[in-house]
């Protein structure tokens, strides 16, 4: 049998239960992975709540995750690149990660570099994939002054050091006791809330702020363009409403949610040129202690599940 992350109705963490079920049989080009970690985001957490019931329907009863890293169990026909015993990390869209067994479409799954840790490597996809492609969307140059609101959480704290490695200057909105670890990856952290936009422009110059990348909402968008940031060069991965709204761009995880970005991602922390941050780590069964501590916000980093 098989440990698995199950809900029957939308609602708070109460509804989460761990439980037996059959271990899934991998169909043609799928790979069975004994899953060694699983990350945990607040896209899930909306998605269990019904928030996103309009965007991400969910269909009960309902599994969960998309990150995870583990161990090659078996394969199905038309596979091949992947053996029994490989190690590998990779995601899953059917809500199956948070369970000791998962089937994943082979071209979804890359090698995992024996340097990289698997709590680390189970909760890389959504965060490096969203924090890339956002980046990405708002395409920093050299010497220009990028915010990121949310810098601290588990997307923040990778696209800050994306946004470096394009060689821009980097001003970070976190809570103030994320500001060390902000100012030893070179970003210049400045706390959010009242008197923020003040904050900002004294901080970023005469130059002002060339880009935006807004990973909380809550108005974030609009002080971007009050700032004078181009609408094309504000990028939301929470605040659809205002995308559609001002025109600026939405580009999340979908708009990188490939092998080779996940694999390029994998290769830098593997050589230390990029850090994730393990907030903290869970058993499976403590699945419903996890998401509370990613309800209250503030972590830096990941949290993550080892089942």
């Amino acid at each position: 049998m098989s440990k698995a992350v199950r809900f029957d109705e939308y609602g708070g963490t109460d509804v989460l239960e761990v439980r037996d079920v059959p271990v899934p049989v991998p169909a043609a080009g799928e790979v069975l992975v004994r899953v060694r970690a699983a990350g945990i985001n607040p896209g899930e957490a909306k998605i269990r709540e019904g928030q996103a019931h309009e965007r991400w329907p969910a269909t009960f009863p309902s599994g969960q995750g998309s990150d995870l890293a583990g161990v090659v169990e078996s394969t199905g026909g038309d596979v091949s690149g992947f053996a029994p015993g490989d190690e590998v990390l990779g995601y899953t869209y059917a809500r199956a990660a948070q369970a000791t067994y998962a089937t994943v479409p082979a071209g979804q799954l890359v090698p995992k570099p024996p340097e990289l840790a698997f709590d680390i490597a189970g909760s890389l996809f959504i965060a490096g994939t969203t924090a890339y492609a956002a980046v990405r969307a708002v395409a920093p140059g050299e010497g220009e002054t990028v915010v990121v609101a949310g810098a601290a959480g588990g997307v923040g704290v990778v696209a800050v050091q994306l946004a470096r490695r394009h060689g821009a200057r980097v001003i970070g909105l976190a809570s103030e006791r994320h500001h060390e670890w902000l100012r030893a990856h070179g970003v210049e952290p400045l706390v959010y809330g009242e008197g923020v936009a003040e904050r900002i422009r004294e901080t970023a110059g005469p130059r002002g702020v060339a880009a935006f990348i807004d990973l909380v909402g809550d108005g974030y968008v609009a002080l971007a363009l009050d700032l004078g940031v181009a609408p094309e060069r504000v990028d939301t991965v929470v605040d659809f409403a205002a995308a559609e709204k001002y025109g600026v761009r939405a580009d999340g995880g979908m708009a990188a949610d490939d092998a080779p970005t996940i694999s390029a991602l994998a290769d830098l922390v593997a050589r230390g040129e990029l850090d994730i941050p393990i907030a903290a780590r869970y058993p499976l069964d403590e699945v419903r202690a996890a998401y509370t501590e990613l309800g209250r916000g503030h972590t830096r980093g990941k949290i993550v599940l080892l089942p």
